[in-house]
């Protein structure tokens, strides 16, 4: 398997070497390559990588000059690790493992790793759910290490630190890149702590890719990060595009913000910038001392939904809706089905957003709080709600958080201020059930439109 894998990077690292000189000629060529070691199965995503092969024959479709961004304005040895490490080994090969480890254990086995290298932040941001973390929790360079050597071990090569602030931990993040080269690592990050020294230390190892936070323009965007942190954003993007690096942006849209952050202009601008991706991220009203208020209501929810799909089809940015696209990932993906997180304590959660756990990495291995009663609970569950638009068993379906907590007797995770699932959810019923009548009405649209599709085809 090994070997087999091997040969499999070498090969594409030859077709990449090909297409460099004339991406636009070739691009094709590299496609032929990934479909011929993906091979015909279901676990091969081949769908995905049909409609994708679709949009390359045209030139004109803002997902070929989405390629041609990646292609032409990278530097061509990230562009190779990414195709290395993110396509094969976290996809086409780590897939292939996390099924073993679903069928084995009969449990969830993640695509993704989110961890927090530290509680600590430069930042205080007004809606912020690390905030309640506190600054002085880490989790030592060794014991990330042994999550990811253990995370490899199940087929996940994909890391995403979250914290806090995960540059505060640059050099242990860096030395982690370069430990383990063969894996691709996304941080989210206010951005402020990028410098020229950290971008040269980002080029070198290639396989590091962060997820800037900017809430719009400079007054929407100060205003919750603080006076003269948008500047600081703006050059940090600088930097990282002067010297062909990847990055993207990590948007919370609010009540307050809903309309700026899905504007036509912010998408252009993020281009303009050099962002290659967006992933955008509902409000959370997580915390004891959080702020209901800012959560979107339906209609405000309901243009995100259009806007972010409208944006798919016509900006060259690849943007995401941690919520509203539960559709196309079959629901909630949390509890390990896609992903886990780990805090600074250790304490493994099932949710980035939900704060409850039965298990802490420095007592169990990965395997053991994968097949812990909390995460059990969730592998049953899943999906929460057959209308993936209303995924989450907090925000959409509050009454199946509370059914889980209850039952497995999870705790409480949160490093500042415990809440209990009563008050958690209790801020989240009413939304719930403004949300549902909208939800329902898009969720028989899109099946409808699916079975248009389906029978015109």
């Amino acid at each position: 398997m090994a070997m087999m894998d091997g040969i499999k990077k070498f090969a594409i690292d030859r077709a990449y070497d090909y297409i460099e000189h004339d991406p636009e000629q070739n691009v094709l060529k590299l496609m032929d390559m990934v479909d011929k070691f993906a091979g015909d199965g279901p676990n091969s995503f081949p769908k995905q990588r049909a409609v994708f092969r679709q949009f390359l024959h045209d030139k004109d479709s803002n997902w070929y000059k989405l390629t041609m961004r990646v292609l032409e304005g990278l530097d061509p040895g990230l562009v190779k690790k990414f195709l290395s490490n993110f396509i094969l080994n976290a996809n086409l090969v780590g897939w292939k493992r996390q099924e073993e480890i679903r069928q084995k254990y009969n449990c969830n086995a993640p695509w993704a790793i989110l961890l927090d290298p530290t509680s600590a932040c430069n930042l205080h941001c007004t809606g912020c759910w690390a905030a309640e973390y506190g600054h002085k929790l880490n989790l030592t360079y060794d014991e990330i290490d042994n999550i990811i050597t253990q995370g490899k071990e199940i087929g996940t090569f994909f890391y995403i630190y979250t914290g806090g602030e995960p540059l505060v931990r640059k050099k242990d993040i860096i030395r982690l890149c370069e430990k383990h080269s063969d894996c691709i690592f996304l941080s989210f990050t206010n951005a402020t702590l990028i410098d020229e020294e950290f971008a040269d230390d980002m080029l070198r190892v290639k396989n590091f890719i962060p997820a800037i936070s900017v809430e719009g323009d400079k007054a929407s965007h100060d205003s919750r990060r603080g006076e003269g942190s948008y500047d600081k954003v703006v050059q940090a993007m600088n930097i990282l595009k002067e010297k062909k690096l990847a990055f993207g942006i990590s948007t919370c849209y609010t009540s307050r913000n809903v309309d700026m952050v899905s504007s036509e202009e912010y998408f252009d601008r993020m281009v303009d910038w050099g962002a290659l991706f967006v992933w955008y991220f509902h409000y959370m009203p997580v915390g004891n001392d959080a702020s209901p208020e800012l959560m979107p209501n339906p209609q405000q929810r309901e243009h995100m939904y259009h806007a972010v799909r409208q944006a798919r089809q016509t900006k060259p940015i690849f943007a995401m809706d941690f919520q509203n696209d539960g559709q196309y990932v079959g629901g909630c993906i949390a509890g390990g089905r896609r992903y886990l997180h780990i805090n600074a304590n250790g304490d493994v959660d099932p949710c980035v957003f939900i704060h409850y756990s039965d298990s802490n990495i420095r007592e169990k291995t990965l395997i053991e709080c994968l097949t812990s009663d909390l995460f059990r609970a969730y592998h049953d569950g899943q999906p929460f709600n057959e209308n993936h638009l209303r995924p989450c068993p907090m925000l959409e379906n509050p009454e199946k958080l509370r059914e889980i907590i209850t039952k497995t007797g999870a705790k409480s995770s949160d490093l500042e201020s415990t809440e209990s699932v009563e008050h958690l959810c209790a801020k989240c019923d009413q939304y719930a059930a403004n949300w549902a009548p909208k939800a329902e009405e898009l969720w028989e649209e899109d099946q409808q439109k699916r079975k248009n599709q389906q029978s015109e085809a």
